[in-house]
């Protein structure tokens, strides 16, 4: 794996804890993988300076924060050249809609992740901050339904 570093089964094991429960203590976390604090904190600062983890999030509900409804943006950007993606990128990451933003390969050259307060936030959003730009060629809206997530994500074969 280019970029990768060796982890072993401890290692695994805080990385999956920690998915689960961000929160957990130190002290929790020794527990759960069965090592002593000072210990689980070297490994911890080991884990952080070698870019595996790269930081701690808050989830937050959209519809309690008065954004029930979610949507993927499927955008194609023409032409497709740097000097038009950067401004395009930032743009789109300054709505307060966005909450992820991907790059991708195929037919469609964006896709973002929204959450609006209603169909009428969304259209405009999709008129007035996306179409409305002269590099962006097509958005096909996708609503979501609902949402699952994965498990913790560890390295092939573990």
């Amino acid at each position: 794996m280019p970029g990768s570093i060796e982890l072993d089964p401890v290692d695994l094991r805080m990385l999956t804890a920690l998915q689960n429960n961000a929160r957990m203590s130190n002290k929790a976390l020794a527990e759960t993988v069965g090592i002593a604090a000072s210990t689980c904190l070297d490994r911890m600062n080991r884990l952080r300076e070698a870019g595996v983890i790269l930081g701690y999030g808050l989830k937050v509900e959209p519809a309690k924060l008065g954004r029930p409804l979610e949507a993927l943006l499927y955008v194609r950007v023409q032409p497709h050249r740097r000097p038009l993606v950067e401004p395009f990128v930032e743009h789109v990451l300054a709505q307060p809609e966005t909450r992820e933003l991907y790059h991708l390969t195929g037919p469609d050259d964006f896709l973002v992740h929204v959450a609006a307060a209603n169909a009428q936030e969304l259209q405009r959003l999709v008129l007035d901050e996306l179409t409305a730009r002269d590099e962006v060629a097509l958005v096909h809206t996708n609503l979501v339904f609902q949402r699952w997530e994965g498990g913790p994500l560890l390295p092939p074969g573990d």
